[in-house]
């Protein structure tokens, strides 16, 4: 071990000495060193028993100098091993929590004066589409190796432990068209159409018009063949268009999980572009990944490992930062909001699942062992975070000042 590997093994080690919340044991080697204690850390929260198994003694080194970035990629590189990578990925992230207070204080001194030079950065379509792409159009035969029939690549909602993935995707859609009071007398703007599930779901179920929009390529092509398939051409019109460029007045707009392809920078022009497109008596349903209100100004500029590998030009936003900016440049009141966030841990556990019981099809699709575990860490990494509640999801709907609520909204 270079001198640099040995010093950068202290400061980590040194980190470790104040786990809590359970025990993490490090092996390298014949050398066992265990770090923190089997009880319950200070919020009652049982303990978390974890074994790192180290192959690259240069993984302290890219740890200490890149976070959470380094962790994942000398995990995809073979660099260290675990039994069980989301349990190890729970406790890390409830220590990393333990570090928010100072954080924030830090932020606090900061950020008045770095924010209002990051948010000169003028908007950019092209990157919009060049960061979109890089994750989407990885090919469409690759998401359908780990996601159910209805391709939502989205949090499901489980109507029961026994329910399949499928019907968790369903009962979503159904959430959604409820909250969203869906009528065969709506024409729905949706922005991101993914794969079209719900563009299909709603058009053939509540006989409503739908316009959605993505700048994927893949997810277009796939979402206007599906489309066609469905029979559904005279009531569902896929576009690839910018929300930016989009025109007309819509009933209703939905938006599922794009949002956090929106920097913080951009919410404003994201949510009175909304607001322009609906009519004055129109209805917004959002489902949102979120971060607590009390970490998003210090993680909206992090460069976290989901940022850096998965979803160049990511930001998740916070409920706060969604009414403040709504409140800002809309009209919109806040009529409803449901926190779905535990389900997205039992999503991504089924979509790990899927997609390890795939690997020998990632091999022949041109993913190699590399990028296999690049996404094994992807799932794990977002699965410790529902779960340790570092993130969530949540449903929520806006509605302009004209918008009645029906008393009994139409279902399929």
């Amino acid at each position: 071990m270079i001198a640099a590997d040995r010093a950068a093994r202290r400061v980590i080690f040194a980190a470790l000495r104040r786990l809590e919340g359970g025990r993490l044991t490090i092996v390298e080697g014949a050398r066992r060193t265990t770090f923190g204690v089997d009880r319950a850390d200070s919020y009652g929260r049982a303990p978390v028993d974890c074994v790192i198994r180290v192959n690259d003694r240069r993984v302290y080194r890219r740890v200490l100098r890149e976070s959470s970035v380094g962790l994942g990629v000398s995990f995809a590189e073979g660099w260290w091993e675990t039994d069980d990578l989301t349990e190890t990925l729970r406790l890390l992230s409830r220590n990393v929590r333990r570090a928010d207070p100072l954080l924030g204080r830090i932020r606090s001194l900061t950020g008045p004066v770095a924010d209002p030079i990051r948010a000169l950065r003028p908007a950019d379509r092209e990157r919009d589409r060049i960061n979109i792409g890089a994750h989407y159009d990885q090919g469409n035969e690759f998401f359908a190796l780990f996601l159910d029939p209805t391709m939502m690549y989205s949090c499901a909602i489980f109507p029961h432990s026994a329910s399949t993935l499928e019907e968790a995707s369903v009962e979503k859609l159904e959430q959604i068209c409820r909250r969203a009071q869906l009528s065969a007398e709506d024409h729905v703007l949706e922005i991101g159409t993914g794969w079209g599930g719900f563009a299909v779901h709603a058009a053939s179920l509540y006989g409503c018009r739908v316009t959605t929009t993505t700048i994927s390529r893949e997810q277009y092509e796939f979402a206007t063949e599906r489309v066609r398939e469905a029979g559904l051409e005279d009531l569902v019109t896929v576009l690839f268009e910018h929300y930016r460029d989009l025109d007309g007045q819509f009933d209703k707009l939905v938006s599922i999980e794009m949002i956090e392809a929106v920097d913080w920078r951009e919410y404003d022009d994201f949510f009175a572009s909304c607001a322009r497109l609906l009519k004055p008596n129109g209805l917004c349903t959002l489902q949102a990944i979120t971060v607590p209100g009390q970490r998003f100004e210090r993680s909206k500029n992090v460069q976290d490992f989901i940022k850096a590998v998965i979803f160049p030009g990511g930001c998740l936003p916070s409920v706060e930062a969604i009414l403040s900016s709504t409140a800002r440049a809309t009209d919109f009141d806040l009529i409803d909001l449901d926190d779905i966030g535990l389900h997205y841990a039992e999503t991504l556990r089924r979509w790990r699942s899927a997609l390890l019981a795939n690997r020998d099809k990632l091999e022949q699709l041109g993913f190699d062992d590399v990028a296999a575990r690049v996404w094994e860490f992807y799932f794990c990494y977002c699965e410790a975070g529902f779960d340790e509640r570092v993130i969530s999801d949540v449903q929520l709907v806006l509605a302009r000042p004209g918008f009645v609520a029906s008393s009994s909204p139409e279902g399929p």
